[in-house]
């Protein structure tokens, strides 16, 4: 996963970072390589903390991906930190790498996770990346955030155990299949 983030701030990383004459041309690989590992550490402090409705609302495509995405303004509060105190960039500098680069790779990033064509991208890989393999937060996300995706099975208005098992079971595709109707793929 983080050699595809990788691939999309080099893909993005042109007009914040290489462009940018704020920023020394021998920090440019070093500062989207930051980048990137900021992003997806902050996605994974967020899986973390809980923050499931933000993400699933992102990641289904539901939410713009903007600056005014709370996921968006998260992750570039952490990478205008992690850029200023590494590289001494001014946190004007580094907040418009930051808001130039981070809504970018992130449509990037669900764009590719929902595109059949990109196998190599997944929204199973990618939320095993951020989640860290943690399938009990995952379940408290299909639990709490289910129901806005057509995933209760029984009609019963909640989404439990009874609802992920009825999915799997259903031509679904196993759990594969269980997050993509999670996450809108």
């Amino acid at each position: 996963m983080f050699e595809q983030l990788t691939q999309l701030v080099q893909q993005y990383g042109n007009e914040a970072v290489v462009k940018n004459n704020a920023i020394p041309n021998e920090h440019n690989e070093a500062v989207m390589t930051e980048a990137g590992g900021s992003i997806l550490s902050g996605l994974q402090d967020m899986v973390a903390g809980g923050n499931f409705g933000d993400l699933a609302g992102m990641l289904s495509g539901k939410s713009p991906i903007d600056m005014n995405n709370p996921v968006v303004k998260e992750l570039a509060g952490k990478v205008t930190e992690n850029l200023g105190s590494k590289f001494g960039i001014s946190s004007e500098t580094a907040s418009g790498v930051a808001d130039g680069l981070i809504p970018q790779v992130l449509s990037g990033l669900v764009n590719k996770a929902q595109d059949p064509n990109q196998p190599e991208f997944n929204v199973s890989d990618l939320i095993g990346s951020i989640s860290g393999g943690n399938s009990a937060g995952l379940m408290d996300a299909v639990s709490k955030y289910g129901g806005q995706f057509g995933l209760d099975q029984d009609g019963d208005g909640q989404v439990g155990m009874s609802d992920a098992i009825a999915a799997v079971s259903k031509n679904s595709g196993g759990f594969g299949g269980l997050l993509s109707k999670l996450f809108g793929k």
